[in-house]
């Protein structure tokens, strides 16, 4: 885990979800995932926009995509889900807390993936579920 005091990304950072937030809200771990039926010990998020959509984009709820700017409340680290294990070191600049985050206010616009780019996702992750692989180290 990563103190406050030691610099591990600047941000801005984001968080993608299909849940409808107000300015001030804090997410902290605890709650259903947004990607797999079960509770999550930590709270996700990222520095890059393009992950955000992700998140957002794939989110197995059914309301409005959304994406808010964040700032952590607390210590953070690399997601493991997304760093040394697939990616090495850290380019979609994930992290994940057990620190509440604050909603410091929501992107009005962004421009989302293609719906083929989607499918194609959406149909890479269900392989890995049917595969046993589809694993989220929480």
């Amino acid at each position: 885990m990563i103190n406050q005091n030691d610099v591990l990304d600047n941000g801005p950072f984001f968080h993608g979800t299909k849940t409808e937030l107000k300015i001030g809200d804090l997410l902290e771990p605890g709650h259903v995932s947004n990607y797999q039926d079960r509770k999550s010990n930590y709270i996700y998020f990222t520095a890059t926009l393009e992950a955000a959509k992700w998140g957002a984009e794939l989110a197995t709820a059914t309301s409005k995509e959304r994406i808010y700017i964040i700032e952590p409340l607390g210590d953070f680290e690399n997601d493991p889900n997304l760093t040394d294990k697939k990616f090495p070191g850290n380019p979609t600049r994930s992290y994940r807390s057990k620190s509440p985050l604050k909603i410091i206010a929501e992107l009005s616009s962004w421009e989302r993936h293609s719906d083929e780019q989607i499918n194609h996702m959406l149909t890479s992750l269900k392989k890995l579920r049917e595969q046993g692989k589809a694993v989220i180290y929480d």
